[in-house]
This record gives structure tokens, C-alpha cells and sequence, in this order.
């Protein structure tokens, strides 16, 4: 071997070693968090389990938000497809999902229409409540920035968290779900789906505020989303909802704005200080499910299958958005 062979020999020897030390000696990257089940939260008299989302090394301060799954799906598919537990990484806070057992329904749907799961202190709807305060408590949340959202039962779940607690949320985002207290408005869950319930905008508000009688603080906001095309929960529950909670929050039935949003029809309706009291999105052509936009840019998120659909508009971005979470 001459001179010049070894010497360049024990060049690469070299570069090897040095290499192999610095994958030795510098820290590698976390680990990303994961799903994990909380037992024991309270008293837990709607019999729901639940789940939570909580990002490596966030800190104390940090909002939390709680997504609820629609029929036949569950905490941990509904948190990845929707983009929410995406978003906690990339924003920094913490997601509370409930998810529902067969033994309470048979189709895994929140029991949104049943009087003992949809009033406070009872059911499913205190379960829920608890699992707030277990999160607030175990990772120092702010509870002056709790939101809650979910998709179709889910959805029409998040309405009765809004008005039976509204002291918890500031804000609620609503994907083909229903108003509160429409099964008992329409005479039937299914009426109130396929056709919707005959109420005037202050009946609908009346229904809100009978939910937490004397309660003179501040309603949530509300962010609305609906397909176009879906048949299982009508069109007209979004017109109902922006009824609801526009009463609820003394403003008048004309949108302030109307515009588009990645080619989709949006309204805001604003509060007599100029606040967004309500928002809509009306996905043209989409059916059942929750709006996503799979990929990594700025305003993409969730990942599409069975009723998580690929529209290109990312709901659990924009309501994020919409509630501050982005910065």
C-alpha cells in the first residue's frame, strides 16, 4: 500500500468515527406524544371513556380544546383524520376526546337527543364537563380558553355543551351537527335531521338559555360548517344553529360579512360591539362529514376516510384560526 492509499484511508476511518460519536453524543428528537386514556376523571355519569392529546413538553397556560367523534367513530381515529391532535403539535395545546361506548349506543353516537344526556349535572353531558376539569387540573390548562367541537352527533353534542355549560367554553365549533334541543323541538332526532325543527329564532334561543337558567355571563362563539350535499343532517340545521346562537347572543339574522374561503360560501354575523358572534361555511357539494385538507402547508391538516372528507379547506384550521389558536 502506498503513502497517498493509506493516508486516505485513514481520512475516511476518521470522518466514520467522528460521525459515529456525534450520533452518539448529540440528543436525538423526542419522541411524539400519543393518545392516552384518562380513568377515574369524576363521577362519569354518561359512562364515557376519555382520551387526551397532550404534546411533548407543553407547557402550563395553554388552551385545551375537546373534539368529539361522530357515529361509528372513535377518540383516536376522529383526533388524527380531523387535523386536531396535528394542530396541537403545531400550535401548542391540549385535546380532551370523549368517545363514546356501545353499551350507551348501539352506533357509538353521542346520546345528543335524550333528555338525562343533554342537561347539566346529568348523563353524558356532566361526563364531558368533568373531563374538562380533570385536563384543566392535570396540565394547568387556561380555562379562559376552553373551545369544543365535534362532528354530527358530535356536533350536535358540542351545541349541548355550549348551553348547558356555558360558563366552560369560549367557543364551540359546530361540523354537520344540529341546534340544541332540536329532537325535542322536531318531535324526533331523525325529523330534526332529515327535515329540521319549525322555530323562530327567539324559540330557538329560548331553548339555549332554559339550559343554564339565570346565567347572565358571556355565550360562546360559534363556528358552523356544513356540506351542501349531505342527507343525513339537512342543510336547514345549519340555518337553525346560526338562528340559535345569533339570538342567544342578540344579533340580528343578517350576515355583517359574505364572502368565499377556498371557493366556499362564508357569512359572519357580528354582535352589536363588532364581535364575530357566529360563523358558516357552506362546503358546495360535500355530504356527511368533516372538512379536511391533508398535507403540511401552513393551512392544511387531517387526513381523509370515513366521513373525514377531503375538500381542501382544513375545518379544525379555521376554527382554530378563528379562536386565536394560531397566534
Amino acid at each position: 500500500m502506498t503513502q497517498t492509499r493509506a493516508a486516505r484511508r485513514i481520512t475516511v476511518l476518521a470522518t466514520l468515527l467522528v460521525a459515529l460519536l456525534a450520533g452518539l453524543l448529540t440528543p436525538g428528537r423526542a419522541a411524539a406524544a400519543s393518545l392516552q386514556e384518562v380513568t377515574g376523571f369524576g363521577s362519569n355519569p354518561g359512562a364515557l371513556r376519555m382520551f387526551r392529546y397532550v404534546p411533548d413538553g407543553l407547557p402550563a397556560g395553554r388552551p385545551v380544546v375537546v373534539a368529539m367523534h361522530g357515529c361509528t367513530q372513535n377518540a383516536s381515529g376522529y383526533g388524527t383524520g380531523s387535523g386536531w391532535t396535528q394542530l396541537a403539535d403545531r400550535w401548542g395545546f391540549s385535546v380532551v376526546l370523549p368517545q363514546q361506548q356501545s353499551a350507551n349506543n348501539g352506533s357509538s353516537c353521542f346520546n345528543w337527543f335524550q333528555s338525562g344526556d343533554m342537561a347539566r349535572g346529568q348523563g353524558e353531558t356532566a361526563s364531558v364537563a368533568q373531563m374538562v376539569d380533570r385536563q384543566l387540573a392535570d396540565a394547568g390548562g387556561d380555562g379562559s380558553r376552553v373551545y369544543v367541537t365535534g362532528l354530527s352527533a358530535g356536533g350536535a353534542m358540542t351545541a349541548v355543551m355550549m348551553a348547558a355549560y356555558p360558563e366552560k367554553f369560549k367557543a364551540g365549533g359546530i361540523v354537520a351537527g344540529l341546534p340544541y334541543g332540536c329532537a325535542q323541538a322536531a318531535g324526533s332526532p331523525y325529523v330534526c335531521m332529515y327535515v329540521g325543527a319549525t322555530q323562530t329564532p327567539d324559540q330557538w334561543g329560548d331553548r339555549v338559555r332554559a339550559a343554564r337558567p339565570g346565567y347572565t355571563g358571556p355565550w360562546p362563539t360559534l363556528v358552523a360548517f356544513q356540506g351542501t350535499a349531505d342527507y343525513t343532517v339537512k342543510p336547514v340545521n345549519m340555518t337553525d344553529l346560526v338562528k340559535q346562537w345569533a339570538d342567544v347572543h342578540g344579533t340580528d339574522q343578517s350576515a355583517d360579512v359574505s364572502d368565499t374561503v377556498a371557493g366556499y360560501p362564508h357569512q359572519v354575523f357580528r354582535d352589536s360591539g363588532g364581535n364575530t358572534a357566529v360563523e358558516t361555511y357552506s362546503i358546495t357539494g360535500m355530504g356527511h362529514g368533516q372538512p379536511v385538507d391533508p398535507g403540511s402547508g401552513a393551512e392544511q391538516c387531517g387526513s381523509a376516510g370515513a366521513y373525514i372528507l377531503d375538500v381542501d379547506l382544513c375545518a379544525a384550521y379555521r376554527m382554530g384560526r378563528a379562536w386565536g389558536l394560531g397566534g
